[in-house]
C-alpha cells in the first residue's frame, strides 16, 4: 500500500447477490492483478483512452470538484490525468490491489470496489475507469456512490459494455462446441447502455446519461490479444468457469476460427471494447426539473411554424 497517505484499509464484498452465485470471483480478480501490476503501464492503453475523455469532459464542466475519489484506480492512470483539470482539487485513490496502488500518487486508500469507504456527503466528485463492470452488486455499488457524494455531486465513470470481445467470445464458443461438444463460460456477462441508465436511476440519481463509444483494436494474432489480456489481469475470473486447464486443440481451432471470422486483408485480427460512460448527479433542489406535460408557454406547431392538424386530417387542396 501506498504508505505516503494511508488513509484507511478496508475490504468487502458485495452482498446483494445473496442466495445467488456472484458471477465474479473477486479474490482471483485480485490475485491475478497483484501477479501483473509490475507491468500494469505496458497494457494500459484503454484506461489511458478513458482518462482523456474523462478528463476532457471535466475540463467543460464550470464548477469546482474539492474532493474526488478514483474508485478502482488500477495503477493511477485517470487520477494523473485529471489531476491536470483546474478544477480537481484532492484526489484519493482507491483500489483493492496493494501492488497497484504503489504506483499511485497521492492519497490512497485500500479497499474493494464493492465496499466505498467514504462517509455520507463527503465527496464532491466520483470517478471510475473500466473497474465497476468486475463488481459483483452493480446496483449496490452506485447506491453506495450516490449516499458518498455530497447533494449536486457527480458521478463520472467508464465501464466496459456487452460488445466488448465478442470476437473472442464467439470463436471460444463455436471452438468447444465443435471438438468437445459443449462450452464453458470465458467471456464475462457485461450490462448494456439502456440497463446502466435504468441502474442508475433506482440508485436514486438524477438526470443520468450514458453513451457509448466502441473501439476496434487491430492485434498481430488471436494469441496477442489473449496474452495482452491476460498482462490486463482481466482473463477469465467468472465463478462457472471450468477449472481444468484448456486443451490444445480447443485453443488452435478458437485461434483458427477467430483468424477466419475477423482477419483483416494485412492479416491482422480485430478486437472490439465497447465503452460504456456514465455522467449522473446526486440529487439537489437546485437542480433544473423537467416540465409538466402540458405547461409549455409556446405550442411546437407554432415553433416550428407549421399549421397543427387534427390526426387523420388530410392536406388542403
Amino acid at each position: 500500500m501506498n504508505e505516503k497517505s494511508k488513509t484507511a484499509d478496508r475490504t468487502g464484498r458485495g452482498d446483494a447477490t445473496e442466495g445467488h452465485a456472484a458471477p465474479f470471483d473477486r479474490d482471483l480478480l485480485h490475485r491475478r492483478r497483484r501477479r501483473v501490476a509490475a507491468h500494469a503501464a505496458e497494457h494500459d492503453f484503454l484506461l489511458h483512452r478513458v482518462a482523456e475523455d474523462l478528463a476532457d469532459r471535466l475540463s467543460l464542466i464550470t464548477r469546482q470538484f474539492p474532493v474526488t475519489a478514483n474508485i478502482g484506480a488500477h495503477h493511477g492512470v485517470l487520477s494523473r490525468h485529471l489531476r491536470q483539470v483546474p478544477s480537481i482539487g484532492l484526489m484519493i485513490d482507491v483500489d483493492p490491489v496493494a501492488e497497484l496502488l504503489a504506483a499511485c500518487e497521492g492519497p490512497c486508500v485500500l479497499a474493494d470496489e464493492e465496499a466505498v469507504p467514504f462517509d455520507e456527503a463527503s465527496l464532491d466528485l466520483v470517478v471510475s475507469g473500466l473497474a465497476l463492470h468486475l463488481v459483483n452488486d452493480l446496483p449496490g455499488v452506485l447506491v453506495q456512490v450516490r449516499r458518498a457524494l455530497k447533494p449536486d455531486g457527480l458521478l463520472l465513470a467508464s465501464l466496459l459494455g456487452g460488445s466488448t470481445l465478442a470476437e473472442l467470445g464467439g470463436a471460444w464458443l463455436a471452438a468447444e462446441a465443435e471438438v468437445t461438444g459443449g462450452a464453458s463460460p470465458r467471456v464475462a456477462p457485461a450490462i448494456d447502455l439502456r440497463d446502466l441508465g435504468s441502474l442508475l436511476q433506482r440508485a436514486g440519481f438524477a438526470l443520468p446519461v450514458v453513451d457509448s463509444d466502441v473501439v476496434q483494436v487491430a492485434y498481430s494474432s488471436p494469441l496477442a490479444l489473449m496474452r495482452d489480456i491476460k498482462a490486463m489481469g482481466a482473463s477469465n475470473v467468472l465463478t462457472s468457469r471450468r477449472r481444468v486447464p484448456t486443451r490444445r486443440d480447443v485453443l488452435a481451432r478458437a485461434v483458427q476460427i477467430y483468424e477466419e471470422r475477423h482477419a483483416r486483408t494485412d492479416g491482422r485480427v480485430l478486437a472490439t471494447f465497447e465503452i460504456l460512460t456514465v455522467t449522473a448527479w446526486a440529487p439537489d433542489p437546485s437542480q433544473q426539473k423537467p416540465l409538466r406535460p402540458g405547461s409549455a408557454a409556446m405550442r411546437l406547431a407554432d415553433a416550428l411554424g407549421t399549421r397543427e392538424r387534427l390526426t387523420g386530417e388530410s392536406d388542403p387542396e
